[in-house]
This record gives structure tokens, sequence and C-alpha cells, in this order.
């Protein structure tokens, strides 16, 4: 039997939306990029020694929470909403895991189906002003701004709301 990892799959209101009309999510975005997808690495694992399971969950976790903004950015008519869909997948439908020393990039091989979705995180509805403004200058924190990155943190202070997946037709109504 094959393992099963955990991964993150940055997402748009929208994907939610095709999420539940193909009962699929992936491997390509609605721009026809492969989808980002974050998981516990052992890239990860090297880098964060000290940390236990659940930190290297968090740290998987948010990193997918940062790349729903930068989809966000480049989707400017997307509700304001970061969301992460959590699932579970066989470690061989990843194509390709990033080697680099800390990183937590995973692309899939292939689309996850509904049945693979453990839970979905979205943002409330107040947190949509934050997650705008951190849309817009995500790229620049990434590249090391400060100011961006203050913008991007008063996003991070929100914390994303878990849904079950059988309430994923109530999200996207």
């Amino acid at each position: 039997m094959t393992d099963k990892l955990r991964v993150y799959l940055p997402a748009t209101m929208q994907a939610l939306g095709s999420l539940r009309e193909q009962a699929e999510f992936g491997p390509t975005g609605v721009d026809g990029r492969p989808v980002e997808a974050h998981a516990v690495t052992p890239a990860l694992r090297e880098w964060y020694a000290e940390g236990d399971e659940e930190e290297l969950e968090y740290v998987a976790f948010t990193r997918a929470a940062q790349a729903a903004l930068r989809l966000l950015r480049h989707d400017p008519v997307a509700p304001r909403r970061r969301v992460v869909i959590s699932a579970d997948v066989p470690a061989d439908r990843l194509a390709a895991v990033d080697p680099d020393l800390g990183s937590s990039a995973v692309r899939l091989a292939g689309p996850v189906p509904l049945t693979a979705v453990a839970a979905i995180h979205v943002d409330a509805p107040g947190a949509e002003p934050d997650v705008d403004a951190a849309a817009q200058v995500v790229e620049e924190a990434v590249a090391g701004d400060p100011d961006a990155q203050f913008t991007v943190d008063g996003a991070e202070d929100h914390e994303l709301a878990w849904y079950d997946v059988s309430e994923l037709d109530e999200l996207v109504s």
C-alpha cells in the first residue's frame, strides 16, 4: 500500500466551486500553471530538525496560505479570502519535490479527488481588507521588502477557519 502524505493546496473561492463541480482539484490551476502545493518534505524536516510533526505541518500550511495570496494577486476578481485545501494523497502522486533545504513545495502528478480532501480552510469575510492589501504586495514581501512583509503579516494575523469537506456546498453557495 502506498504511503499517504498530507498536502496543503493554495486555492481561491472559485477553485472551491471547481472542486465541487468536478469532484477533483488540480494539478493545474485556472491559469494552466501547475498547482503549487506544500507538505512536510524531507528538505523541510532537515531544515527544522528541532520541530515536531505539528510544527512542521504548520509551516507547510502557512506557506500554502501565503501561496493563496499570490493566487489572489493574479486573479483580481476572486473574493479576497485565502483558501487552503488539506488533502491526503498517495506519495507517488507527487510529480516533484523541491530539494532545496527547508522547502515544503511539492507538485501534483495528477488531480486530487474530492474524496482525498480532509478539510478546507478559508478566511472569514472580515479578513478581506487585510487579505486584499497583502495580495497586492506579497511578491514584494517575498523579495524582502519589510513594509510589504508588514502588510502580509497583517493578513497572516487572521486564522483561517476550518471546514469539513461536507460543508463545501455552503462555502460556495
